[in-house]
């Protein structure tokens, strides 16, 4: 028998639940540095910080995560809300396009930051 942990869905629901967790996890960093805006001088001594090339990597990383969420989301909503009269791999086909759509948009993100 074959294990559910080999199934696209449940790649789709780990990559859901892991991107939602380090998205939580980016929050309290994110308004940390919005409450640095108060003060001039700190935020820009952390906009200097955020051109070097290791936070340009973060902030891919961090569109990455927001589109994996995003689709895998919408996926699961349109799994809980809408008339499933298709096949069952019409369902697992969603995950495909999810991943794929979240490496496109990180690619052109990429490309224009760098």
């Amino acid at each position: 028998m074959k294990s559910a942990r080999n199934h696209r869905a449940y790649w789709a629901f780990l990559g859901h639940r892991l991107s939602g967790l380090a998205l939580a996890l980016f929050l309290p960093a994110h308004f940390y540095v919005l409450a640095m805006a108060l003060d001039e001088a700190r935020l820009d001594g952390f906009l200097k910080l955020a051109e070097m090339p290791a936070m340009k990597v973060g902030e891919w990383g961090l569109v990455l995560l927001l589109t994996l969420h995003m689709f895998f989301g919408l996926r699961l909503l349109a799994l809980e809300l809408l008339p499933w009269n298709s096949t069952r791999d019409a369902r697992i086909a969603w995950i495909g396009w999810g991943f794929a759509v979240s490496m496109a948009t990180g690619l052109v993100f990429i490309s224009g930051v760098i």
